[in-house]
């Protein structure tokens, strides 16, 4: 079964974000991942949508996503995200 990984997060260095951004693809494809959603402009359609970016990358499973996310691959680009935003993410499955 499919599952997903969604980041809503604000960004306190667009600088350190851009160049997070240019390291994170190589670790999620060599997972199996692809970009569904990768920030765009959000309307809200139903009560109040707390962050200014989303995120929605896919995985084969719910066991490629974890591996991904604490692999050694992401681990450097994970840190600079986490030290330049903030914000909230989820793994779920779905169809």
């Amino acid at each position: 079964m499919p599952a997903y990984v969604i980041f809503q997060e604000d960004i306190q260095d667009q600088e350190k974000f851009a160049e997070y951004k240019t390291l994170s693809p190589a670790s999620i494809s060599q997972f199996g991942g692809k970009f569904i959603v990768r920030g765009g402009d959000i309307t809200e359609l139903e009560g109040q949508f707390e962050y200014e970016r989303i995120v929605v990358i896919s995985f084969p499973d719910k066991a490629a996503a974890l591996a991904w996310y604490n692999s050694t691959e992401y681990e450097p680009a994970k840190n600079m995200r986490l030290s330049c935003s903030s914000g909230v993410s989820v793994l779920v499955e779905g169809a």
